[in-house]
């Protein structure tokens, strides 16, 4: 069988997938905002002292479990990531929208998404179920830290990790600046508030986001350089760090921030994404 052949046949498996990989992503999107949102406000009340709660995804689980209708919302959670999976998946297998989403750098990208955003789901859908999937992300790092360290070369791999978690995040950093993320948006037909309120939201979220994943790269290379696990921090803990700067809690202010407006972006992305 020539590459013709196997181009066709994925484009046309794509087509007849495509109303349900269009659900599936715009209900993982608006599930990746509501979590976002939660933890941007977590951090926020951190940041001013007033809670004790974890500024993580078990913290906004827990928060979201406490409300009237909390057990459905947060079924609702993880079906929606699992969406998110499926569609990475998808465009692992298909390829995703645009004119170069077939070339392999992008299916491996979005093999890695698939792979991220399983684990992520599975997390929530046994939080859901009674099961405690989602527990501190702080333990969480420096158990895993402290198993891989154990392993041969495990000091190196944990380096390794933690410098492509630390490049990731200048990634996004990079990548929101220069607000790349337009080219995968439908706003043609939008007015220019919704334009602007878009820039914003995908500039200042995707910077603070980023700045969360490099500063938690950088910890586990420091875990590593020291053979410390204990120095692998989680998000909780890379969050709280902010406030340990010269300029005191208002960076942590300003993340928290802008982790709440990458959740109105993802809110954005679900409506407007080209998929």
């Amino acid at each position: 069988m020539d590459t013709s052949t196997l181009t066709r046949g994925s484009r046309a498996g794509r087509r007849k997938a495509a109303p349900t990989i269009e659900g599936a992503a715009r209900a993982g999107l608006t599930a990746r905002g509501v979590i976002y949102l939660l933890v941007g406000m977590l951090a926020l009340q951190i940041a001013f002292g007033g809670s004790g709660k974890q500024a993580d995804q078990g913290g906004a689980l827990q928060e979201v479990a406490g409300k009237p209708f909390g057990a459905v919302v947060l079924w609702a959670l993880g079906v929606g990531l699992t969406g998110m999976a499926l569609w990475r998946l998808s465009e692992a297998v298909f390829g995703a929208a645009g004119p170069d989403g077939r070339k392999g750098k992008k299916r491996l990208a979005s093999a890695a998404r698939a792979v991220f955003y399983g684990f992520v789901a599975y997390s929530v859908l046994s939080f859901a179920a009674g099961a405690g999937g989602s527990g501190s992300s702080d333990g969480k790092s420096r158990d895993v830290t402290a198993e891989a360290m154990d392993l041969p070369a495990g000091q190196w791999l944990v380096g390794v990790a933690g410098v492509v978690i630390l490049c990731a995040g200048v990634w996004m950093v990079v990548q929101a600046a220069r607000r790349t993320y337009r080219k995968h948006m439908r706003l043609g037909g939008t007015s220019h508030r919704v334009r602007r309120t878009v820039d914003v939201t995908g500039v200042a979220g995707g910077v603070a986001r980023g700045l969360v994943f490099a500063v938690a790269g950088g910890f586990a290379v420091r875990a590593a350089w020291d053979y410390e696990a204990d120095k692998a921090k989680g998000m909780d803990d890379t969050l709280r760090s902010f406030t340990e700067t010269p300029v005191g809690p208002w960076l942590l202010v300003f993340i928290a921030v802008g982790l709440m407006l990458f959740g109105v972006f993802s809110f954005a992305m679900a409506r407007w994404r080209r998929v």
